[in-house]
């Protein structure tokens, strides 16, 4: 339990907002907690809405941790940076990032349990410890994790302002005609399909940049930079636009020459500040053997296009 009386100067915040900047918890957290009716002020519930007065007491009654459940299991992932508050590793395409309904384990979760141990943020939650932002099962590439709470609520705010910024490399079908270009079309659940993602009117916004690497005889390379993270956002974005990634068998009917299984989807760097030290970092992470290896072919039998 923890208790904060409001200064006067500190009148009118809504309290989501005030307990964020006095409390290591994210904002997301707050809201849930008033509506659990976990926070209360002077002995009443409130709504997340509610502006702050002078005097006010505020008793945050916090979730108690769970003892975890998941195993630590130890598969090998490469570890780009490690220090007392994060981790980045470069996740290896094939891996879920944490256990779910049909991946119980063999996750990036249970290799960090096993690395870590018991250093790992407890925001994310018995399944999802420490894990900040995601990347699909079979995209390849940098993952950032917190390993304490202070670390993990910074880190949640500078991706929700857009402040941390992460650079993709893919290899789609077809030759893209502009040399750079932004899609903004709105990403929600098919309702042809509720497994896939789709471009919908009622959807929620989502924006992609991309910019030209090379030109191909029937591809080409692509930089990529999304300023919101929506679901499957970059493989629907190019596959509606006409220009799905190699092996991308979800948004794509067409076959790649290589059979790969997976998307040539990679995330190759991350700007962020660091969520203690505030330094400014800039990370890469090594594209995988295989991506490299189609590039390498193409570039000897599939000269680049102007």
């Amino acid at each position: 339990m923890k208790k904060v009386i409001v200064d006067n100067g500190e009148k009118n915040n809504r309290i989501d907002s005030y307990l964020s900047n006095k409390v290591e918890m994210s904002r997301v957290t707050i809201q849930r907690l008033v509506k659990e009716e976990k926070i209360l002020v002077n002995d009443k519930t409130i709504k997340a809405s509610y502006k702050v007065q002078q005097g006010d007491i505020i008793i945050v009654n916090e979730d108690e941790p769970k003892e975890t459940t998941i195993k630590a299991q130890d598969i090998p992932v490469e570890i780009i940076y490690e220090d007392s508050d994060i981790i980045v590793v470069n996740k290896p395409k094939g891996m879920v990032v944490h256990p779910a309904n049909g991946n119980p384990d063999g996750t990036l979760v249970n290799s960090l349990m096993a690395i870590c141990k018991n250093s790992l943020s407890g925001i994310g939650g018995e399944i999802r410890p420490g894990i900040v932002h995601r990347l699909d099962k079979d995209t390849s590439g940098i993952l950032i994790v917190a390993k304490n709470d202070k670390a993990h609520i910074n880190l949640s705010e500078q991706i929700k302002n857009h402040e941390a910024k992460k650079t993709y490399i893919a290899l789609v079908r077809g030759i893209v005609k502009e040399n750079e270009a932004t899609i903004n079309m709105p990403i929600g659940r098919s309702t042809k399909d509720r497994k896939k993602m789709a471009v919908v009117r009622t959807g929620k916004e989502a924006i992609t940049h991309f910019k030209v690497i090379k030109r191909y005889h029937n591809y080409t390379l692509l930089e990529i930079k999304i300023e919101t993270g929506r679901t499957h956002q970059i493989r629907v974005h190019l596959s509606q636009i006409g220009y799905p990634i190699v092996g991308d068998t979800t948004y794509s009917n067409g076959k790649n020459e290589w059979g790969i299984k997976g998307q040539c989807l990679h995330a190759k760097s991350l700007k962020f500040v660091h969520p203690i030290t505030k330094k400014e970092m800039f990370l890469e992470a090594k594209m995988p053997e295989y991506f490299e290896k189609i590039i390498e072919e193409l570039d000897k039998t599939n000269k680049p296009q102007n």
